[in-house]
């Protein structure tokens, strides 16, 4: 998909971080923007900062672990706008240090992150792909993963995001096979500057609180702080953002906005199974 300007893109996690980025960039290039996010407040201020540019924008409060949120966002987006062309389900959470283990982590951790970060995505392309996919038009689908979505910990950040890895690398298969105007791409971020550790501030009362970073034993909040100031030192959002729009012109399906060693250790364990080889340990998990 060459042509941006006057299409329309929605991003969820919108109001901060890479879907601040997103955002942005959609608009600075021409397009139409669909903000949502769970956050009303910086929601609003994402969409001021828009709006004051000059650009087409709403912004629409959205749960994406909420199937009927994420519908009404889709009837928003169609309702102001007649038509979706870029889709970006970007929206995610950490309940916890990424080096927790299977049985540290809380049922609830697993049931938030799972329900924000897996079926957050599987939300939106049940809302939109089939709207996208009736309208005619060439259009893309970008699925927020993460590095943590090619490599293996058994904690649930990890874990959802396999699943939006493989649920996307599914999804283009399936444009591709019934000779769909859509494409997708798949986003792996590597260590960006965003408050992802800090997702805590959204977890919804159901889920109880998150877990004490005092009760967790050291070598996991050593991991955890060590993570935390890499991320502190990580690539801007707004390369991310310039990488997703060069792939949506050049039809790229992976994108890894990643550091190199980081990509390293993708291709080490990647070499592992290919080789049959026992799991390589790998850093933060």
């Amino acid at each position: 998909m060459e042509q941006f300007e006057g299409r329309v893109a929605v991003v969820t996690g919108a109001a901060s971080g890479i879907g601040r980025a997103l955002a942005t960039r959609f608009a600075q290039e021409g397009m139409h923007v669909v903000l949502a996010d769970v956050e009303t407040g910086p929601l609003a201020d994402a969409h001021a900062a828009l709006a004051a540019t000059g650009a087409q924008a709403i912004a629409v409060r959205t749960d994406v672990a909420q199937e009927a949120d994420v519908a009404r966002l889709a009837d928003a987006a169609y309702e102001r706008f007649g038509a979706v062309h870029v889709l970006c389900n970007n929206a995610g959470v950490a309940a916890g240090p990424l080096r927790s283990r299977a049985w540290e982590s809380s049922l609830a951790d697993w049931q938030w992150t799972l329900n924000v970060n897996f079926m957050g995505v599987l939300h939106g392309v049940r809302a939109f792909v089939p709207r996208m996919l009736a309208g005619g038009d060439e259009g893309h689908v970008v699925n927020t993963s993460s590095i943590a979505g090619l490599l293996t910990s058994a904690n649930p950040y990890n874990v959802s995001k396999h699943g939006v890895t493989c649920l996307t690398e599914g999804l283009e298969k399936d444009f591709r096979a019934i000779g769909a105007k859509l494409s997708a791409s798949l986003l792996c971020p590597g260590l960006i500057r965003t408050r992802i550790l800090d997702a805590g501030r959204n977890r919804p009362e159901q889920y109880g609180a998150g877990p004490d970073a005092a009760s967790l034993p050291p070598d996991v909040r050593q991991a955890h702080a060590a993570f935390a100031a890499a991320l502190d030192a990580g690539y801007p959002p707004e390369e991310v953002a310039r990488q997703v729009a060069e792939a949506i012109r050049a039809r790229r399906f992976y994108v890894l906005p990643a550091q190199p060693w980081l990509v390293d250790l993708v291709r080490q364990r990647m070499t592992d199974v290919i080789e049959q080889r026992n799991p390589t340990p790998m850093p933060f998990g």
